[in-house]
């Protein structure tokens, strides 16, 4: 095939345009915004799954406590009870049962009195120990939101920069000649690369240096003949850059 050497080598523009394209996709598809979110909504995750069990243990505390709080309520309202009774009674049997009780009912109490100190104490620790790990939760969250605006705010600039490729690119192929940009599309489809410079025997496709009667073939297609790497398939185009004229 045969097509004027301006318009190979505006297949050097064409193609930096898609080089340029593939180079923004492929930004978008590895943000490093995209594994700061992963890790950190793994850590929110591991935090949550940490405070749900910190807010039980809180309320098994809290639980606990009431627990006794009732039993000391049972307690004193018995001992009120009790103490009324002996105010009442004449017996003296009667007076030595209750008093035997109420001495119980005291050490009841006492022991109550100890194990609530315990359970509030345990309540206090456990209520610090949630209240710490929501303020981490807190702040993952803020940090989470934070990477998300600024994957926003990458994704916005890449779309910025496609744009201005996709609209260069687009002027470029309606401008070149129809089978010789199918020869392009067609090879830049398989390795992405459909033109590239040939310069210094080599061609800049694949980065192979032509020798003997490849190079040979090179040096003696006519100006206007669309030549391809023997390596790579892909089109090379001779500029002044060459060296070939």
């Amino acid at each position: 095939m045969k097509a004027p050497n301006s318009e190979q080598k505006k297949l050097l523009d064409l193609q930096q345009s898609d080089s340029g394209i593939d180079r923004l996709r492929h930004r978008e598809r590895n943000l490093p915004e995209d594994h700061a979110l992963t890790e950190a909504n793994a850590e929110r995750d591991a935090i949550t799954r940490r405070l749900a069990t910190e807010v039980g243990a809180v309320e098994d505390a809290q639980a606990d406590l009431a627990r006794l709080e009732s039993d000391a309520a049972t307690v004193a309202a018995r001992m009120q009870r009790d103490e009324q009774r002996l105010q009442q009674t004449s017996s003296v049997k009667d007076v030595a049962a209750l008093e035997a009780e109420l001495d119980s009912l005291r050490k009841r109490t006492s022991a109550l009195e100890e194990q609530q100190l315990e359970v509030m104490q345990a309540v206090e620790d456990a209520t610090v120990v949630a209240d710490s790990t929501r303020a981490e939760s807190s702040a993952i969250s803020d940090r989470i939101s934070e990477i998300t605006a600024q994957r926003q705010s990458s994704l916005d600039a890449i779309a910025a920069e496609m744009g201005t490729l996709n609209g260069a690119r687009t002027a470029l192929a309606q401008s070149l000649d129809t089978a010789l940009l199918e020869i392009y599309e067609k090879q830049r489809a398989k390795t992405g690369i459909g033109a590239a410079l040939f310069r210094a025997g080599t061609c800049g496709g694949c980065t192979m240096t032509l020798t003997g009667q490849d190079l040979a073939d090179v040096r003696a297609a006519a100006i206007d003949d669309v030549v391809r790497c023997p390596e790579c398939n892909c089109i090379v185009v001779r500029t002044e850059e060459s060296g070939l004229w």
